[in-house]
């Protein structure tokens, strides 16, 4: 009996050790984070983050390309998708985890650590371009900054503002990508790509600054206290599995897989594909962004509200499912820059493919599932930015669809024969892209895509109707089955009831 209560004691110690730990450690973290901030928290503290960070990688589009080139000179194509590949896959299976404990610890300190860990390879493309990618490949682990400023503006909004708050989020976003590529472009023209990589450098260490200093804290002290970390919160693969329960959400779930698998695997080597295939300068590039860019906020506004006003979701979607196989197409085959340009406006138009299948999730699912059948969709959609990068890259490779851009340095000398070293340099590299040019088919993967696409199309056929009549209501097959079901069972009690 002696024993017993002797180990009760140390049990009972060993506990209110635990416990003492782990208070002081809250307490070194709350005097770390909590007491600095400007302001109260707001939705233009997590614009100005993802601003700055996105501005930082924006800069760098072109010298990423050169030093993937250079790197990789004869699998160029392959190793983009196998870096962006496990980059991907890191992050679909870290986000839950990360998610779950800025629930906890806060999202301040999770802004910290996911700004700084996407940016960290920065400084190392010219020092160590190995390193470099090997970096971007395992900053997966921490690539989800766009997570966490959702939560931090779910916790300073409300319901009936939160959507409004997000569309400025990816508005944002948007105009960071848009205007940091030209702005790129034309200083390292005017200076070096050194400059630029120095210049992104500095912007990615302003965003940890702006957050040690400026980002109050948005998640309550009585908020952290109630959560509690379970595998069921952070297994990356649990929505995946509850898919097959419901054949209204496999099939949205497949829909999503079979068209965003060919975008993310676009997104991931396009703009490499235009400057090295397509013979794209660091201007051309630069403003093809801004254009698709804008463009594809004109399309995601203006367009999709028509579109959803007057034809449904399911119309919608099947409309932008169309612009994406038209545009896909004309990648894989074009040998122009104007019908890359074309192109380029088709993608924008399609874009409104992906917050149509978000309204027609959020029609159809129950009041209380909402949540979960969105985390479903996402989930495929982290899948498909690890396996569509991996999947172009080996398509590439598969065609043996490389080019290496760099040419051998040209002394600076005013003799003839320097000239014609020039002119002969000038004369190969024009023969190698006409050589890639003269293919058949100079881009198979956006063909491929293309084909997932279409079977993406097919499927959408099968989904329940769901057109505005003229009162604005909607005619939804799917609820009018569910309530014939439910009639149903209620005959067949009633029949139950009377024998």
């Amino acid at each position: 009996m002696t024993d017993y209560i002797t180990d009760l004691d140390k049990s009972t110690n060993s506990n209110d050790n635990d416990e003492e730990k782990r208070v002081k450690f809250e307490n070194k973290r709350y005097k770390l984070f909590k007491p600095r901030g400007f302001g109260k928290p707001s939705v233009y503290h997590g614009l100005v983050v993802i601003f700055l960070e996105f501005f930082a990688w924006g800069l760098l589009t072109n010298p990423v390309i050169t030093t993937l080139n250079q790197t990789f000179p004869t699998h160029t194509f392959l190793m983009n998708g196998v870096i962006h590949g496990i980059k991907g896959l890191l992050t679909f299976l870290s986000s839950p985890l990360l998610g779950a404990y800025s629930d906890v610890w806060g999202r301040k300190s999770f802004l910290l650590i996911t700004v700084f860990f996407t940016c960290c390879p920065i400084p190392l493309m010219k020092i160590s371009p190995m390193w470099y990618f090997a970096l971007i490949s395992i900053s997966g682990l921490f690539s989800v900054t766009f997570s966490v400023v959702y939560a931090y503006v779910a916790d300073v909004t409300d319901e009936n503002s939160r959507s409004a708050a997000y569309g400025l989020v990816t508005a944002t976003f948007a105009a960071s990508l848009i205007t940091s590529p030209a702005i790129g472009a034309h200083l390292a023209r005017l200076y070096s790509e050194n400059f630029v990589i120095a210049l992104g450098t500095g912007v990615a260490i302003l965003d940890l600054i702006f957050i040690f200093f400026f980002v109050p804290e948005s998640l309550p002290e009585r908020l952290r206290a109630d959560n509690k970390i379970s595998w069921d919160k952070i297994d990356p693969f649990a929505a995946l599995r509850n898919i097959t329960n419901d054949r209204f959400i496999c099939l949205i779930c497949l829909i999503v897989l079979l068209s965003y698998l060919p975008e993310a695997g676009q997104y991931s080597c396009f703009f490499m594909y235009l400057r090295l295939l397509l013979g794209f300068s660091e201007d051309e590039i630069a403003y093809f962004i801004a254009f698709v860019g804008i463009f594809s906020c004109i399309a995601q506004t203006a367009l999709l509200a028509c579109l959803q006003k007057y034809f449904g979701s399911k119309e919608t979607i099947m409309v932008g499912l169309f612009f994406q196989i038209v545009q896909l197409a004309a990648y894989g085959v074009a040998t122009s820059n104007w019908v890359m340009w074309f192109a380029g406006g088709l993608a924008a138009l399609s874009s409104v493919t992906y917050p149509s299948i978000s309204a027609f999730v959020s029609v159809y699912a129950k009041d209380n599932q909402q949540g979960l059948v969105q985390g479903m969709v996402n989930g495929v959609r982290g899948l498909c930015n690890g396996l569509g990068p991996a999947l172009f890259g080996f398509i590439f490779y598969l065609f043996d669809v490389n080019l290496n851009e760099s040419v051998p340095p040209i002394p600076s000398s005013s003799t003839i024969s320097s000239h014609l070293n020039r002119t002969t340099i000038r004369i190969s590299e024009k023969s190698m892209y006409l050589s890639m040019l003269s293919r058949d088919v100079p881009g198979p993967p956006f063909l491929f895509g293309a084909l997932l696409a279409t079977i993406a199309l097919m499927f959408c056929l099968l989904l329940p109707n769901s057109k505005p009549e003229s009162n604005g209501m909607y005619v939804d097959t799917r609820i009018i089955e569910q309530k014939a079901r439910l009639l149903d069972i209620d005959s067949d009690a009633n029949s139950h009831v009377s024998t």
